[in-house]
């Protein structure tokens, strides 16, 4: 008995450190697997950061070292006629001039400037829908000096996002952080501002969820104080660990430069679009077919804040319209998922699959209804405003 008591505490001792090893080692992400089977990297736990020489944070080289090598610079090419006035095209011209169209006539190549980045090991990029809109042709420029054409394999205007790809070897990858943004979290900004070269500026997350600024469909931006200027559009937003936790779109300026304003779509957003695009070749989402706004912005002065969306039109025959919804109505939740805004409804419904049946509740005057919507699928929409890129004139 007395051998019993000798040897249960160290028995007890080797149960808890067994225990707490194996926690330990889920904490650690495992590397997710694409819906095609194509192992993606891990997410980067342990911070990148350099404090040996003053005891507080020198430098974040090690993040960009891990990071830099997969952000890249993307150069598009369109033809651009020198007087857009003149509704004269090029085939039009050389039956009257042959070869010798006179230069001031001749349509131009105008090179556009942007950034990428490499999110998975056979060669796709993320980068921004307004990067390479029209584009004739888009030239990619890897940090070890490669350059490869790429092939646009998809586009999600609504966010702003799209989907390229090059056919090179050896490709350096960011993994997305699905793991979660608080604001003051440090991150850095890499990029192609005005076409200098790859760039670095540093920042803090400054907000999180920023809707409603009029630049996409849906919305859901980090804001940042991170330096973004043109060229930066599609490049990538990390932090001290060298994830990648957003792709930069956007920035508020008066004057085309930064303010210390800047807007990157999360990564998981990014990640979504891109599965979707993979699979099924476009972005799919569910729609109602109406217009809403929150309860909060009619009446911005009024200091009770009321939860829900009230409906400011309705497209006849849409999916909204046949379940009964009419203008007025006030729409408490759908699917038991209540609203505080109007971008947040918009989101939760883009993210339901088309012909989804939900159940859901509306206030019309003193009533309260209960009603099942049949979400439909979105049609395609091209809208909204986007960081300026730099231009390039031939020289």
């Amino acid at each position: 008995m007395r051998r019993l008591f000798v040897v249960l505490p160290w028995l007890l001792l080797v149960v808890v450190i067994v225990g707490f090893v194996a926690w330990q080692k889920l904490q650690v992400p495992k590397p997710p697997v694409a819906a095609d089977g194509v192992k993606m990297p891990a997410e980067n736990v342990k911070p990148l950061i350099d404090t040996s020489r003053t005891g507080g944070v020198v430098s974040y080289s090690g993040a960009v070292e891990v990071a830099a090598p997969a952000v890249v610079n993307i150069f598009t090419l369109q033809k651009v006629s020198q007087q857009q006035s003149m509704p004269i095209n090029e085939e039009f011209l050389r039956e009257f001039f042959g070869d010798q169209i006179p230069e001031q006539l001749q349509p131009e190549d105008q090179n556009s400037l942007g950034s990428g980045v490499i999110v998975r090991p056979d060669g796709y990029i993320l980068t921004n829908n307004h990067v390479i809109a029209q584009a004739e042709q888009i030239v990619v420029g890897l940090h070890d000096g490669r350059k490869a054409k790429a092939t646009v394999i998809g586009t999600d205007p609504e966010t702003d996002l799209a989907v390229i790809k090059i056919e090179l070897n050896d490709l350096p990858v960011l993994p997305f952080k699905l793991s979660g943004n608080a604001v003051g979290d440090v991150v850095l900004a890499i990029g192609n501002p005005f076409g200098v070269g790859q760039t670095v500026t540093q920042g803090i997350i400054s907000a999180t969820g920023r809707t409603g600024l009029g630049i996409n469909t849906y919305e859901d931006f980090i804001q940042t104080d991170a330096a973004i200027n043109p060229g930066n559009s599609g490049g990538a937003l990390i932090d001290v660990a060298g994830n990648l936790i957003g792709v930069n779109t956007a920035i508020f300026s008066r004057t085309g430069g930064s303010l210390g304003i800047g807007f990157a779509i999360p990564a998981q957003i990014c990640q979504q679009v891109l599965d979707s695009i993979l699979e099924q070749g476009r972005v799919v989402r569910g729609w109602l077919g109406i217009e809403v706004r929150g309860l909060n912005q009619a009446d911005p002065l009024n200091t009770d804040s009321k939860t829900g969306v009230q409906v400011m039109g309705v497209l006849k025959n849409g999916p909204a319209d046949q379940a009964g919804i009419q203008k007025g109505d006030i729409i408490l939740s759908i699917n038991d998922q209540t609203f505080e805004n109007s971008n947040q409804l918009i989101s939760y419904v883009g993210r339901q699959k088309p012909n989804t049946e939900v159940p859901a509740v509306i206030v019309r005057g003193d009533q309260q209804i209960d009603i099942t919507i049949k979400i439909a699928e979105r049609p395609d929409s091209k809208s909204g405003q986007f960081l300026p890129i730099p231009q390039q004139q031939p020289r």
